[in-house]
């Protein structure tokens, strides 16, 4: 395949993902409305609390299984869905008792027994993703990103329309939380829709390269979740639920268009990456793309957050601008990295990226808990410096040299 037309293709699948979170962002933009004006900014803050100690227990269903399937050799593929099949059970049984285990110990040392149901609540979700996980990779394999993209939107839309629905009903923090469970099903079953897999007798891969190259992902993964979700607990914890809201609005206002952008990016790429013969020259290509739509995108959605955020949400989130506006511009050093990810797993450098995601974590971690008592703006501020310093520095420093170096050649 030729640049140009690899080029074609990424832009193509590039596109269906972008519908597909556009669409799903779209009906968060409508949970945002809904529970702005009809919830305080505490009872927010109890169910980001649940939300991001969920989702950084998810990010460990990022093991690599999927990708060691898009990767794998066709005379491979059927004993490495064997393997990727039997871990995906293990493993996700293994996180629905860890998240039964931390709702159980958080509700034993005296905490709220609400953020221990909800956190109880989301571990439900995992007994659905066993079954999806091959036949979404095998998908992937063969090009059909569209349909996945199609399913993975659907199952964020369903979810945004039924929490809509439950928190007018019932304006509670388990209205948030509890259709990510109720959704979840729309997912298995879309995945095996579109590439139906059984499976069937025969020898099963070794464990030994899911296990190294797993080990990577899953610590860039539940590194990358600390670093976007341990601060929401840092702040709960430092500044209280009400701040906790606060910057979980903040964030999902700001961070949340481009960070959908970014999750397609990524997801779109990666097969390109895994295909061609040049990947340095996809990845540039890629990153021409992403920047060229985002930046004006993003510049905009920063310069009118003081104008949007009283308009749609209310005069009393109006505090929250700059907030909103600061947090719109780290999303671009974010696209930057998410590409140049890729680009280390696909080139099985899995290990650098964990390293930068390391750094990038523990920065943000620490700038948190030290900038609390200067309250969210002097948070929000550290976190764009730090992504532009860690993110594209280094992008730059991993990826421009090598590019250089290929064109003087």
């Amino acid at each position: 395949m030729s640049v140009f037309q690899a080029k074609s293709s990424f832009i193509r699948h590039l596109g269906a993902y972008a519908a597909s979170e556009a669409l799903a962002k779209i009906s968060r933009l409508g949970i945002v409305l809904v529970v702005a004006r009809t919830m305080e900014p505490a009872a927010i803050g109890l169910a980001a609390a649940a939300l991001a100690s969920g989702e950084i227990v998810k990010s460990l269903t990022e093991n690599g299984v999927g990708q060691r399937i898009i990767r794998a050799s066709d005379d491979d593929l059927d004993a490495v869905c064997r393997t990727a099949h039997s871990i995906a059970w293990v493993w996700c049984l293994g996180l629905v008792a860890l998240q039964l285990a931390a709702a159980g110990a958080f509700w034993a040392l005296g905490g709220d027994p609400l953020i221990a149901a909800m956190v109880a609540i989301l571990g439900g979700e995992y007994l659905f993703m066993p079954g999806g996980i091959v036949p979404c990779a095998l998908a992937m394999r063969s090009g059909r990103l569209t349909a996945t993209a199609t399913v993975a939107g659907g199952q964020i839309v369903g979810a945004n329309l039924i929490t809509m629905a439950l928190v007018v009903i019932w304006p509670s923090p388990l209205a948030i939380v509890l259709p990510k469970l109720i959704s979840a099903p729309i997912w298995l079953i879309g995945m095996r829709r579109i590439h139906p897999w059984r499976r069937r007798p025969g020898p099963s891969a070794p464990l030994r390269p899911f296990v190294g190259f797993g080990a990577a992902i899953l610590g860039v993964e539940g590194l990358k979740a600390l670093r976007l979700h341990a601060d929401k607990l840092v702040i709960g914890g430092l500044l209280g639920a009400e701040a906790l809201g606060y910057w979980f609005f903040a964030v999902n206002a700001g961070l949340g268009l481009a960070t959908s952008f970014a999750q397609a990016f990524s997801v779109a790429l990666f097969p390109h990456l895994c295909a061609s013969e040049n990947r340095h020259a996809v990845l540039g290509g890629a990153l021409s793309v992403g920047l060229l739509l985002m930046t004006p995108i993003v510049l905009a959605q920063a310069a009118l957050a003081p104008v949007y955020v009283p308009l749609l949400f209310g005069e009393r989130w109006s505090e929250i601008s700059l907030l909103v506006s600061i947090l719109c511009l780290a999303a671009l050093p974010g696209l930057v990295w998410s590409a140049t990810a890729q680009w280390l797993r696909a080139s099985d450098r899995a290990g650098t990226e964990l390293g930068v995601t390391f750094v990038l974590g523990a920065a943000t971690i620490a700038a948190t808990a030290a900038l609390a008592p200067w309250g969210l703006e002097a948070i929000a501020w550290s976190t764009l410096i730090i992504a532009i310093l860690i993110q594209a520095g280094a992008s730059a420093a991993l990826a421009l040299p090598k590019r250089h170096r290929l064109r003087e050649a």
